[in-house]
């Protein structure tokens, strides 16, 4: 290799580093990375097990192509993977029916496919053209390549510049290839083509700008009658791109041909033939070229040593060979492999789309079928030009306008506003600006964009209206979008009046509104009214986990935060949201970011939720998702809030309220009001608290539609004791029993209990409400609301049965509190204890636990098994394990058995 020797140096050591790394080769077609790749592959045969693949920009499309590559040879490794990993790559590769993984779930499988085979010989990962490959491939990848330090696996990707990829942002270590400096240009040509016409030479020289790959393959296109022309004439053109003169080169060979042979390698191009030397065993359905031994004598093909079947020489080939095809050609090609690849839906869809001129149903709805299946996979970005292609096949206007609507839906989903925009207006087969499918996309579009509710609901209402007056019998997609996007207006709304009209109008459709609608209705508007039955309709549906769209699955769980049950599926959410942010329905990530940040906040993970709103926050303001930006930041406020941050708390009020009041989107006015509250009651502005939370509801009552007054019940119980308004406290506590409100969630049990805890009168009823509150099976899921009910019941005690009596509660209470960073109501509960003469000793016997580490000792110690832990705390059975492991020394046991003693002692020392 010429004027290649820095580069050898850092490829030598990268091979010979005694632990696993990952390196991107970066730099222009023909500039020598493909053969930078080769000579890895040399250093490492002795010892490393070899598997290359490579990108192919006709599959750059298609989910998890790529990643297939490279995972095909490895498959009979799978045996020694776990259940949950083994049934990660079937979801992957089309062979099971559970929800697609998250990159993080199959990134994680992939590292652990990766060190099993590596246990027996080192493995080196070769990807060229890694530009090419599909979205959801890189991301994997990347994922990979950044977590590869103390195993025996190295990856080298090989990148064409000036064309993005996702390789851009992974963050891995680059090695620039850059062209040959000028005197080493010439070196290579004069020893690779000595004794060149001097006219000849220097066009070469000039025209290959120091491409190696010009270098070597220019001077036999330009010898002969050639060399007698003026540099225009040789080469046909001026002034184009090195890549496109390089096909150029390739083109005059492939003309060459015969037609035979030019078809099969245009069928082998379409098909990503040349993809690596392990191409086309990794798939069954490869094309296999043949009786192409003229292409190989002209320089265009190799042999694949292994396989014995043909591989284009390199990338720019194969390209040349789609490009200098004719429109026909190329449709013809498409059609063959349309045939073979029947059973692959998506990929049968690619080809048909391509092959097909003239309006055709069966390859439009092959097409909705391809769209449907990259939608469940999280490639709803892929759907969208899937459908739009439908769209132009369709047969009929009123298929076509039901397809770009569909596309349009999608497009909305997947934060593509503009997008959905222009899908909307292209729409002329519908006859109408106004159609339903046009109402569905600009009203997601106003909505999303500037919280424009009171128009989105005036507009889709009159367009639900329409659709029933006109007589429709059977429940289709459009109405349902309708619907659904209505109900979510509402619940942003939040205005009674809204609601009811929305109840009767839904009422006058009956069966006409599906069963999943039905559920939004009586969760989003108003829980205390409709709530009842709602987290048993949740679990149903999401027993069907793998035929709901990622929409679908979205507003399920936030119907199951309506209840409290979100914990439960969060795991799920977790597993997608990833996906569906890089290339599936971005604007439901943001919803699921936002449950995921909620739930995280219920279950006391603070530090967590604020990390994931500050992701949310980066994303919506990236994509200009006004009202989902407002949104997560009434979240942050709320986080702030409990954590006595109460100045970033009241800043980030300010901006929601003054944002959200003025367009009537009464659900973020209602978490303002709700900051403000808590914000008061860090302070110990009980007055203030009280006036922020009757701003939410009255004392007594629980305003209709209202989603935070039946969340707020403790904070307006205690503002108002605190403010001596002890009878509109219990009456407000009475309200919310009478409600039922112990029966439609388990969070609202607990805080039931607490509020009638807190404010009856007679001591043997509150000391049974205390009970009820804190023996709920759900109460430690919810840390802040169980343990300030603990400290209250501390307070109590102390004032009617003595110190002693008061100091489990109140320890409790100061321990969960500083575990969750909840700074004043820890001082709080610190003074109520030196106030019961309690002193903490300066030493203790054993290491401070974490607060995860404390959670889940407390879990071991009630007899629950490392799985039933892990359910509760959302972690695999195996770090549960590890917690455990850490926890015992510190406590100075060496058993489960001797947890429950060894926490107690540290309840006693404390009470000391």
């Amino acid at each position: 290799m010429v004027g290649r020797k820095s580069e050898q140096e850092v490829l030598s050591a990268f091979v010979t580093a005694p632990e696993g790394r990952a390196l991107v080769l970066r730099g222009d077609a023909g500039v020598g990375k493909s053969a930078l790749l080769d000579h890895v592959i040399e250093l490492a045969a002795d010892k490393h097990r070899v598997i290359r693949a490579a990108g192919v920009e006709a599959e750059s499309e298609l989910p998890f192509a790529g990643l297939h590559q490279f995972l095909y040879p490895l498959l009979n490794h799978l045996d020694g993977l776990d259940d949950a990993h083994r049934k990660v790559f079937d979801v992957v590769f089309g062979r099971g029916e559970d929800t697609p993984p998250s990159v993080m779930t199959l990134g994680i499988a992939v590292l652990d496919l990766l060190s099993l085979a590596a246990s027996q010989q080192p493995l080196l990962l070769v990807l060229d053209d890694g530009q090419w490959l599909d979205t959801s491939s890189t991301e994997v990848c990347g994922f990979v390549g950044r977590r590869l330090t103390g195993s025996s696996v190295k990856l080298v990707v090989g990148l064409r510049s000036g064309v993005p990829s996702g390789f851009d942002t992974a963050a891995l270590p680059e090695l620039p290839v850059t062209p040959l400096p000028e005197n080493v240009a010439e070196q290579l040509l004069d020893q690779r083509h000595p004794a060149l016409d001097p006219r000849v030479r220097h066009l070469v020289l000039d025209e290959a700008q120091g491409n190696p790959l010009a270098l070597l393959e220019l001077p036999p296109h330009i010898r002969g009658d050639r060399a007698e022309r003026n540099a225009e004439e040789r080469l046909g053109y001026t002034g184009v791109p090195l890549p496109q003169r390089l096909q150029q080169v390739y083109g005059a060979r492939i003309d060459s041909l015969d037609a035979g042979v030019r078809a099969e390698l245009l069928r082998g191009a379409l098909d990503g033939v040349g993809a690596g030397t392990a191409a086309d065993r990794t798939r069954g359905t490869r094309y296999r070229m043949r009786d192409v031994d003229e292409a190989v004598a002209r320089g265009l093909l190799d042999i694949d040593p292994l396989s014995g079947d043909f591989v284009f020489r390199h990338p720019l080939v194969r390209s040349t060979v789609v490009q200098t095809a004719t429109p026909n050609e190329r449709r013809a090609a498409h059609t063959t492999l349309a045939q073979l690849h029947h059973d692959d839906i998506e990929r049968r869809a690619t080809h048909l789309a391509a092959s097909t001129v003239d309006p055709d149903e069966n390859v439009a709805t092959a097409l909705e079928a391809a769209a449907d299946s990259a939608t469940r996979r999280g490639g709803a970005v892929t759907a969208v030009t899937w459908l739009t292609r439908a769209a132009e096949l369709s047969e009929t206007r009123e298929e076509r306008s039901r397809r770009l609507g569909d596309a349009a839906y999608v497009a909305g989903h997947s934060g593509r506003l503009d997008h959905a925009r222009q899908l909307v207006l292209s729409d002329t087969g519908s006859g109408t600006t106004d159609s339903p499918s046009s109402v569905v996309a600009s009203g997601y579009v106003a909505f999303f964009e500037d919280g424009d509710v009171r128009s989105s609901q005036r507009q889709v209402f009159a367009a639900i209206e329409s659709m029933r007056d006109s007589g429709v019998q059977e429940p289709n997609d459009v109405l349902t979008r309708l619907i659904d996007l209505l109900l979510a207006v509402n619940q942003y709304a939040s205005d009674r009046n809204a609601w009811e009209r929305t109840h009767q109008l839904l009422d006058s459709l009956g069966d006409l509104v599906s069963a999943h609608s039905r559920i939004y209705q009586d969760a989003w508007g108003d829980v205390v009214l409709r709530g009842a039955g709602v987290r048993e309709r949740v679990d149903r549906a999401f027993a069907s986990l793998g035929d709901l769209e990622p929409w679908d699955i979205t507003r399920l769980a936030v119907a199951a935060y309506h209840v409290d049950t979100l914990s439960q599926y969060r795991p799920h959410l977790q597993r997608i949201v990833d996906r569906e942010v890089e290339t599936g329905a971005l604007a439901d990530a943001m919803t699921m970011l936002h449950l995921i940040m909620l739930d995280q906040i219920a279950v006391g993970e603070w530090d967590e939720a604020e990390r994931t709103g500050a992701r949310c926050l980066e994303l919506t303001t990236t994509h200009r998702h006004t009202l989902f930006v407002m949104h997560t930041q009434a979240y942050l406020g709320q986080i702030a809030a409990l954590r006595g941050h109460t100045d970033r708390a009241r800043e980030l009020q300010a901006t929601v309220d003054t944002w959200a009041r003025p367009r009537g989107i009464g659900f973020l006015t209602q978490i303002t009001d709700t900051i403000g509250t808590t914000a008061a009651l860090a302070d110990g502005d009980y007055e203030a608290a009280y006036l922020h939370a009757i701003g939410i509801t009255p004392p007594g009552t629980l305003t209709p539609y209202a989603h935070q007054a039946p969340r707020t019940l403790l904070d307006l119980t205690e503002a108002a004791l605190h403010t001596g308004r002890t009878q509109q406290a219990h009456t407000h506590a009475l309200a919310a029993h009478q409600n039922n409100l112990h029966h439609l969630s388990p969070r609202l049990a607990l805080i039931t209990h607490g509020a009638l805890a807190l404010t009856t009168p007679d001591p043997a009823q509150a000391t049974t409400h205390y009970q009820h509150a804190q023996n709920h099976p759900a109460a430690t899921t919810f840390p802040f609301e169980l343990a300030r009910i603990q400290l209250a019941h501390g307070i109590r005690q102390r004032h009617t049965h003595g110190p002693r009596t008061a100091r489990p509660h109140l320890t409790q209470a100061a321990e969960t509190f500083e575990r969750l960073g909840a700074t004043p109501w820890a001082q709080r509960a610190r003074a109520e204890l030196r106030a019961t003469g309690h002193t903490t000793r300066t030493t203790t016997h054993h290491t401070p636990l974490t607060w995860q580490e404390h959670r889940i000792a407390d879990l071991a110690a009630r007899g629950l098994t490392n799985k039933e832990i892990g359910e509760q705390t959302h972690l695999s059975p195996r770090t549960v394990s590890s917690h455990l492991y850490r926890v015992f020394p510190k406590l100075g046991i060496t058993s489960r058995a001797a947890l429950r003693d060894a926490l107690g002692r540290i309840s006693d020392d404390e009470n000391v």
